[in-house]
């Protein structure tokens, strides 16, 4: 479990800030601040009045969203559990003898759930099947009883059906060599596939693999991983951010910052939606994490490492990474594959506690 503690435990650094220099009379106080806090607690932010003048008030923001108003230079108690999870951005507007004065100051909300691990004794791999081992791994979802794959690489993605018993490939749709492919989900029928780079999406027949549209990102990012809920298409783009967005418009209707007990999670790839969590690959690591969809806390980790080690084909470190879970309503098993590995696993986990 080396590996994961080292994952989760990796702090970021982050530093803070002090106020408008331009008369030194206001600062926000940082003498008993931290740089990192977790959602039980309280902040208690006041100003440094150096001068002592006079102060008629201060209203306090977080990443510009209003938190409330203190008279003269009373101190501000700040609750942390409603914010959500990242860079607070603290900006005091002290108001005094008719001026105004803007001061900032900034810390890191984590999480304050520690995640449990769970290692290859925690779960049991029920099947091995065969997979392509020329199929660069982007999406994975099955949608009515059928395995859809999505797969990258510039001239080599594609959308495909896939009888995953055999392996074999039923049918095949080619992306342009322009794009390069990434997550796939289904909903109501339609087939919903990301490109990494070109800013578009696609929206295909579920049934007939037939392009129906296109339509473009809501935001200047790139396309990693695709999974939905009963509401949301899923999204996320190689950051620690995950985006839910209304599955009509592709617009986003709100999102969350990934986080365990100490740091910012980041590069989340594949992304899966199980039973009311979202499982997510993490680029070039053996590991998936289980995430609360509410407000991004990573809740459990696990070390897949073992399954590399099951393919017949030697791996490389770099591009043959864990990626692809696909969750099996039917059987209530979760299938696990990689990029360009030539097997899948279907694999039950012995327990999943929160």
């Amino acid at each position: 479990m080396k590996k994961i503690n080292l994952l989760i435990i990796t702090a970021l650094s982050v530093f803070l800030y002090n106020c408008s220099e331009t008369k030194d009379l206001f600062s926000i106080a940082t003498k008993d601040l931290k740089q990192v806090y977790k959602p039980t607690e309280t902040v208690n932010l006041s100003i440094e009045n150096v001068e002592n003048a006079k102060i008629d008030s201060v209203i306090y923001f977080s990443n510009d969203i209003k938190l409330g108003k203190s008279t003269e230079n009373a101190v501000f108690n700040l609750k942390l559990e409603k914010l959500q999870f990242g860079i607070q951005d603290i900006k005091a507007i002290v108001h005094s003898e008719g001026e105004k004065t803007e001061c900032v100051t900034s810390f890191e909300l984590v999480s304050n759930i520690t995640p449990k691990l769970y290692e290859t004794k925690d779960y049991t791999i029920l099947n091995t099947y065969n997979h392509d081992a020329n199929a660069y791994t982007q999406g994975l979802e099955f949608y009515n009883g059928i395995l859809f794959e999505g797969t990258g690489q510039n001239g080599e993605s594609t959308l495909r059906k896939t009888d995953y018993k055999s392996g074999n490939v039923s049918k095949s749709v080619p992306l342009s060599p322009d794009y390069f492919g990434e997550g796939i989900t289904v909903f109501n029928d339609k087939i919903y596939q990301l490109t990494w780079k070109n800013k578009v999406g696609f929206i295909y027949n579920a049934a007939t693999l037939e392009q129906e549209k296109t339509f473009d990102y809501f935001s200047d990012i790139e396309g990693w991983g695709l999974t939905h809920n009963d509401k949301h298409l899923i999204m996320s783009d190689g950051t620690n951010k995950i985006y839910f967005l209304n599955p009509e418009t592709q617009k986003m209707e709100r999102f969350i910052n990934v986080y365990s007990d100490t740091n910012a999670i980041t590069e989340l790839n594949e992304l899966e939606w199980i039973d009311g969590k979202i499982w997510a690959n993490i680029y070039l690591k053996d590991v998936i994490v289980i995430i609360n969809p509410e407000n991004g806390a990573v809740e459990s980790a696990i070390d897949f490492s073992d399954l590399k080690t099951k393919n017949k084909k030697a791996l490389t470190e770099g591009d043959e990474v864990l990626n692809g879970i696909a969750y099996n309503p039917s059987t209530k098993t979760v299938f696990i594959t990689g990029k360009n590995w030539d097997k899948m696993f279907e694999i039950k986990m012995k327990k999943i506690s929160n």
